[in-house]
Parts: structure tokens; C-alpha cells; sequence
């Protein structure tokens, strides 16, 4: 079938969250394609696939300043096509040095949830219509639905001020407009928030609407999508399903596919979708015992997986190679490293024994949120935030150049891939588990990776699992572990003093971690009842004897990431 062509299209300038504003309009119903920022917007590039309509550009944040030789600039052509724009953050500071204003360094950086209070304006356009998205009596669906034939909505009065709760995340700002600019909105510090041309339908917020921590963020988004673009609701994950399983049909044609398996949603949806796609005797499921997974994880795996359908199910047990690879190693990215280079040494090895030919592919569940926090997003001004096993390792990196890796939901966030898995008809059971790192438990033991740690955090993680299973969440019909979106233990490299009995000893420090989240890449903590706490807590040292002392982690990401290390 003839892949669909983006109606937005998102220039991406090296932003964590460029994924996040993409994904946030699919939500909406509308396709989305992220570009290099300084990709060169030839007749290719606007038009598509046949039949494609782009509606409207977005010019994303970075971690650069724009008056630096990082920054990276969009083509000029983008200012001369007569499509409505939208920048955010450095997309915004972008467009206002290309078209002649002055961008400069603030005396403090504005970081986290700041308030930004907006003004309607007089007349009625385009700006009106964009701006009706800051009113809290507004409804995302009658933003949605209202056509821009009709003159889009008009719920504020003009003069009427609006305040909404913004993110924050830039240490410059607009010190002088760009021509024809007007600003529209201020940020509780006093320098331009929101901003809009007079007579053209470029916009600019120097806040961030699609991470979940700004309010109206997505009706924001949907304003200049549906009100000012005039997009249409059109793409389904049941789209991308059918899209993806012929490119995969395409690509792979009659060659063995490998999967390296997790145990965790990512690599079971993958796992799946290729089974779904190709002839399951092409896939090779080849699942590592670590000794750094989970408790039962191996028995989990292995009963999902056959139930999926699969006929060649390769088992490999490991734990000595894995733990003696990270004997000695305590900092973060040296274990990820030393994950992945092993995870490929074991692999190939393997491979070589099963004796499939050098044709075959390699197929990983990595995730967007993977790639981009690797520094490996669309464009190339990502910075690196962590290293990840599936894609940092050097080994990877060059079966990547070769053309043998399959990564079929490297355009999919967590909540995706489980809708995704649905789709595909995996046991709920499965759908619904928690994230899992690709490195397992070294990335839950702070430190020095032992076999006697492994075997007091898996305990004292299964524990913590089971009981939010087990509870129900306050006024919901839903236990924790399902109003959670991931929840895990940590063992601190630290013993506490403490009382067993009437002896004085010193324990093994845990931290627990609970967050709500709707993709990954932003996360608040979640509010547990004190009482859980409380018995939770109790019954890890009550059972776990090496475990004197719970903390639990009360950091939202950012600035904190979700995993420790």
C-alpha cells in the first residue's frame, strides 16, 4: 500500500521532547513526520507519498542557543511556502532571528512549571482561533471539531486574559520581536511566552506544550493544528499496523529474522508483529538469561512467547558470563556499555551456532524514547542523556551501517507499543506489565553488580509488585499496579543501621520509585496513600532480611530520569 504523507510536518532542531509533539498530534488523529531541522525542503520532502496533504510546519526546541555555530538553521524556503508555522522554544527563537529580531541570554534560566498569562486579541482570524486553546472553558473536542470554514472557535472577548501553568526550559529569550510579530502572552518572569504574526499564520510559544506538565498543552496543539492548519482526523494505530507489517514484508522478503528478546512489552510486541508478518519459521527468538531479570522471568517469557505461536525459541543461559563481564564496574554508563557489548558477543556466538546464514536481520524492540535519549533522535543535535544497550553499543552501531537491524517501533512510545500489542492480540497479562530496562537489574544496583544483590533486589522488587497488584487505587476500580505506569526497587549501594530483635545491624538501603506517566519521557511521582507505604515497607524488611531501611523517590522527571542510572 501507498504510505500516507505527514499533514505536520516537525522540523526537529535536537529537542528531548521533538517525539513528544508528533506524538501528541497522532493522538489527535493526524499524521506527523519528523525531519532533520536543516533538511533541505525540496518538492520530496513537501509532497510525500501520493495524496499526501502537509498542512503546516513545527519548528522544535533544542538544546543549542541560536546565535551559537551549533544551532542549527532551517532552510529559508520554509519562511516562503505559504504554510502556517509554529515554533517552540528554539523554534520560536529561530523564526524570530530569521525574520529580523534579536534573541539574547537571560541573567537566570527559566526551568519547570512557570505561569504564562495570554491576551485575546481585537480582531478575528487566526490568532483568535490559536488563543481560544489558553481558555480553560474550552473543550478539546470543540477546538477539534469546530471547521475553520466556520471561522474556528470564538469563546473569550477580546481584551479577556487568560492564565495558564507552563514547562519551562530555555536560557534565552526574545529581547526584540522580528518584524510584524506581536507578543500575546508573558511568562510570570516577565519575557515573551506566546507570540504571533499579524499577518501570516506563524506562531511562537517559548514554553514546551507537548510534555504533560503544561496545562492545555494539547489543546494548545490542537489549536494550531485543527483551527489554524485545518487538518482533518485521519491516522489510527490500525494504520500504522498495516503500513508497518509491509515494510517489514518488503524489506525482510524470505530471510531469517533474530529478535533478541527482553521479556519486557517492547520485545514481546516485536516479537509478535514479526511472528503476525512473516513466515514464523523466519523468526528466531533468542531470549538471555542474565541473571539480572526479574523473578520467574525466564518461565514468563518462555510460556508468552510459545503462546504467540513462535517455533524457534532460543534460551540461553548466561548469568556467569553477564555478572563476571560487570564484576568490578560501578559507574552507570561503563555497565550499560558492557551489557551491550556482551548481549552482541553472546549473539553472534549464538547465532553461529544455529547456523543461519549472513543474511539474516537483527530485530530489537527499541523504542523512540530510546533513540533520543542516546543522542540518536532525527536530526543530529540530540544530546546524550543515557546509553542504551540496543543502541549505543559500538557492535550495534555497526550492524546498524550495514542495513541488518529491524527496529519495527523506533517510531512508538510505551503507551503505543501496548496499544499496538492489543492490536496484535498479546495476553493483557503481558500488555500491561511495567517497563523493564534492557539491562535489567545492574541498572537497579547502584554500584557493583553481584549475584548476592541480584538476589535481594529481585525479591524485594517482587514484593513491591505484588502488593500494588493486590491494592486497590483510591476511588478508582483499578489496583495501583495498573494506575501506575511503572514501578520498580532500588538497592543503594549503602548499608543503615538498624534493630533485628534486640541486636544492633546494618542493613541494605531500598528505595522504591512509582511514577505516572503517558509516554516516558515526562513523569510525575505517583501519590500513594501513606498507609500503603507504610505495610509495603514493612513487609520488604520483615521478609527481605538483608533490607534494613525503605526510602521511597520522590523525583519527577525532569529533572530526574525515571531509571537511577
Amino acid at each position: 500500500m501507498d504510505t500516507v504523507g505527514p499533514e505536520i510536518l516537525i522540523l526537529d532542531f535536537g529537542s528531548q521532547t521533538t517525539q513528544l509533539i508528533g506524538r501528541r498530534i497522532r493522538d489527535l488523529g493526524v499524521y506527523t513526520e519528523i525531519i532533520p531541522g536543516d533538511t533541505a525542503l525540496d518538492d520530496a520532502v513537501l509532497s510525500g507519498a501520493a495524496g499526501s496533504t502537509l498542512r503546516g510546519i513545527i519548528l522544535s526546541g533544542s538544546p543549542e542557543s541560536v546565535y551559537t555555530a551549533e544551532g542549527a538553521v532551517p532552510d529559508k524556503k520554509v519562511y516562503t511556502l505559504g504554510l502556517p508555522l509554529l515554533g517552540i522554544c528554539y523554534g520560536l527563537q529561530r523564526m524570530t532571528v530569521d525574520n529580523g529580531g534579536v534573541v539574547e541570554a537571560l541573567p537566570k534560566r527559566e526551568f519547570g512549571r512557570i505561569g504564562v498569562m495570554t491576551t485575546m486579541p481585537e480582531s478575528e482570524g487566526s490568532i483568535r482561533r490559536f488563543l481560544a486553546s489558553f481558555d480553560r472553558t474550552v473543550r478539546l473536542n470543540r477546538i477539534v471539531d469546530q471547521p475553520v470554514s466556520d471561522g474556528g472557535p470564538r469563546f473569550s472577548k477580546p481584551g479577556t486574559k487568560r492564565a495558564i501553568t507552563a514547562w519551562m526550559s530555555h536560557g534565552d529569550t526574545l529581547t526584540r520581536l522580528a518584524p510584524g510579530f506581536q507578543e500575546y502572552g508573558v511568562s510570570d518572569t516577565g519575557y515573551p511566552a506566546v507570540v504571533a504574526h499579524e499577518t501570516k499564520p506563524w506562531f511562537g510559544l517559548q514554553f514546551h506544550p507537548e510534555v504533560t506538565h503544561t496545562e492545555r498543552g494539547t489543546e494548545i496543539l490542537a489549536a494550531f493544528v485543527f483551527g489554524v492548519c485545518g487538518c482533518k482526523k485521519s491516522w489510527t494505530m490500525e494504520q500504522y499496523v498495516e503500513e508497518v507489517r509491509a515494510s517489514l514484508s518488503a524489506r525482510v522478503g524470505s530471510n531469517p529474522v533474530l529478535l533478541l528478546i527482553s521479556g519486557g512489552v517492547d520485545s514481546t510486541v516485536a516479537g509478535a508483529l514479526l511472528l503476525k508478518t512473516l513466515d514464523p519459521d523466519q523468526v528466531h527468538l533468542m531470549y538471555m538469561d542474565t541473571g539480572l531479570m526479574r523473578k520467574d522471568e525466564t518461565k514468563t517469557v518462555k510460556t508468552a512467547l510459545e503462546q504467540l505461536g513462535a517455533k524457534h525459541l532460543h534460551i540461553i543461559y548466561c548469568e556467569e558470563e553477564f555478572l563476571g563481564a560487570l564484576k568490578g564496574l560501578e559507574e552507570p554508563e561503563a555497565k550499560r556499555k558492557a551489557i551491550g557489548d556482551l548481549f552482541i558477543t553472546i549473539q553472534e556466538r549464538e547465532v553461529a551456532r544455529l547456523g543461519l546464514p549472513d543474511s539474516y536481520f537483527l530485530a530489537q524492540g527499541t523504542l523512540y524514547t530510546d533513540l533520543i535519549e542516546s543522542g540518536k533522535g532525527v536530526g543530529k543535535k540530540a544530546h546524550l542523556i543515557k546509553s542504551h544497550h540496543n543502541v549505543g553499543s559500538p557492535l550495534v552501531d555497526a550492524k546498524r551501517k550495514l542495513g541488518r537491524i529491524i527496529e519495527p517501533l523506533d517510531r512508538l512510545y510505551k503507551d503505543e507499543v501496548r496499544r499496538l500489542g492489543r492490536i496484535l492480540g498479546i495476553d493483557e497479562e503481558v500488555v500491561r506489565r511495567h517497563p523493564f530496562p534492557g539491562p535489567g537489574l545492574a541498572v537497579r544496583i547502584l554500584g557493583e553488580v553481584t549475584k548476592e544483590k541480584c538476589g535481594i533486589l529481585r525479591e524485594a522488587d517482587a514484593i513491591f509488585i505484588e502488593e500494588l497488584k493486590k491494592r486497590r487505587a483510591p476511588k478508582k476500580n483499578i489496583s495501583l499496579y495498573d494506575d501506575i505506569w511503572q514501578a520498580f526497587a532500588v538497592l543503594l549501594p549503602i548499608r543503615s543501621v538498624g534493630v533485628a530483635g534486640d541486636a544492633r545491624k546494618y542493613g541494605w538501603v531500598l528505595a522504591l520509585r512509582a511514577i505516572t506517566s503517558a509516554d516516558g519521557m515526562t513523569a510525575d511521582v505517583y501519590p500513594f496513600p501513606v498507609e500503603a507505604l507504610l505495610e509495603i515497607s514493612t513487609r520488604i524488611t520483615n521478609t527481605v532480611s538483608d533490607i534494613g531501611r525503605v526510602t521511597y523517590d520522590i523525583s519527577s522527571k525532569p529533572p530526574a530520569t525515571i531509571e537511577w542510572e
